[in-house]
């Protein structure tokens, strides 16, 4: 059985950082199984000189409920998600952030979402971040256990990027193989704004992440990418809904996949153009690796267009190693497992290039690499075994 979790946890900091999670110049926040971490480093709420707000959701509530509410669930009404409903019923805490029109960020924000109990739980942590400034903000989410409890973590975050707002934000999701990890991530965005994204998977045993992105006025343009490592028996899947409101508006969707043993991979993105959405540019394409013949993947690439004037396109495409790519390393002495490694690597090349952060970038690519030679499960500085 899995219980609520209804406290925050002490934990030591050193153990977060001992291996696998980026630690960056970043201004740092931590959760633990799904409550803000409050010390002395980390007030509940702050509100910098230039307006920026940062801190607990919850916290938030309390001191601006008129700036809370005024956003609070919006981004998600239009849409019926069973699993954006429990969340709101049984929302525990999370991230609040507002940036005021001009205001930057002075480092990328880092939130740390730590599971550590020595129980099974379910966790409801929930983000709201608000942006009117028209300057690159970054926002990143490490999902990291620091136990192999198993735990049900279902999560949602809406954001709401206002006139010519702009927003970079990552995530990082590497939890243990007794994990479910649902995520459901609301996008609204006006007239010129900016949304770009990358989703790292590098381990959890069932992960579902859902986005919901809503051009609702002109100009508007979004850049979501996405990749997945799966093994053993490991369930990963990607859900997207890319909704183009009003004309020139632009999306952009690559999400891979490199599935191993007897692991499932799935892909389901949706671009609809509403009518009068006219001068829409909207591509997507999902691309998958398979390495072992036991391993499944699927995907289901969707378009809906009701302007004439639009360029769309999809795409979907699975299959094996290049047995030429292969032909050509191993004729220069390269192991037949190096030679895997390396086309994966490459593979996973066009995901990692999106990263803007470029610390961020070396780190993810230094953990990809591990992962794929088998060492992130085994790492002996790591606090639990992911097998």
């Amino acid at each position: 059985l899995y219980s609520p979790f209804t406290t925050s946890q002490n934990i030591n900091i050193d153990d977060v950082f001992k291996c696998d999670v980026p630690s960056l110049d970043t201004e740092l926040i931590i959760l633990t199984n799904g409550w803000y971490y409050e010390s002395k480093s980390q007030p509940k709420l702050r509100k910098q000189n230039n307006g920026i707000i940062i801190g607990s959701l919850l916290e938030a509530m309390t001191q601006y409920p008129e700036l809370v509410l005024n956003y609070f669930g919006k981004a998600a009404e239009t849409y019926t998600d069973e699993l954006n409903t429990i969340n709101q019923a049984l929302m525990q805490d999370g991230l609040f952030v507002f940036i005021p029109r001009g205001a930057k960020l002075d480092k990328p924000i880092q939130i740390i979402n730590i599971v550590v109990a020595d129980e099974s739980v379910q966790i409801y942590p929930r983000h709201l971040i608000i942006s009117e400034s028209e300057e690159d903000n970054q926002l990143l989410i490490c999902d990291h256990s620091l136990n192999p409890s198993p735990f049900i973590m279902n999560g949602t975050m809406e954001v709401f990027l206002k006139d010519n707002a702009k927003l970079s934000f990552y995530r990082m999701q590497n939890a243990h193989n007794h994990s479910v990890q649902l995520t459901n991530n609301f996008i609204r965005q006006s007239k010129g704004s900016e949304f770009h994204s990358v989703f790292i998977t590098l381990h959890g045993g069932t992960v579902r992440n859902n986005l919901w992105v809503d051009l609702m006025e002109s100009e508007a343009n979004c850049n979501i990418n996405g990749l997945w490592l799966a093994d053993k028996n490991q369930h990963i899947d990607y859900n997207t809904f890319i909704r183009h409101h009003s004309p020139q508006c632009n999306s952009n969707q690559l999400f891979k996949g490199i599935l191993d043993d007897e692991a499932t991979g799935i892909f389901s993105g949706k671009i609809l153009v509403e009518k009068g959405a006219q001068k829409t540019n909207a591509y997507q394409s999902n691309k998958n690796l398979i390495i072992n013949p036991s391993a499944k993947v699927r995907s289901k690439p969707q378009l809906e267009i009701y302007a004439d004037d639009v360029k769309c396109s999809h795409g979907s495409a699975t299959g094996k190693l290049d047995d030429d790519a292969m032909f050509y390393l191993r004729s220069r002495g390269i192991s037949h497992k190096e030679a895997c490694q390396l086309l994966m690597f490459a593979f996973a090349g066009d995901i990692t290039k999106q990263i803007l952060i470029e610390p961020l970038k070396k780190e993810v690519e230094e953990l990809i690499d591990k992962r794929l030679r088998g060492e992130l499960s085994r790492c002996n500085r790591c606090a639990i075994s992911c097998s």
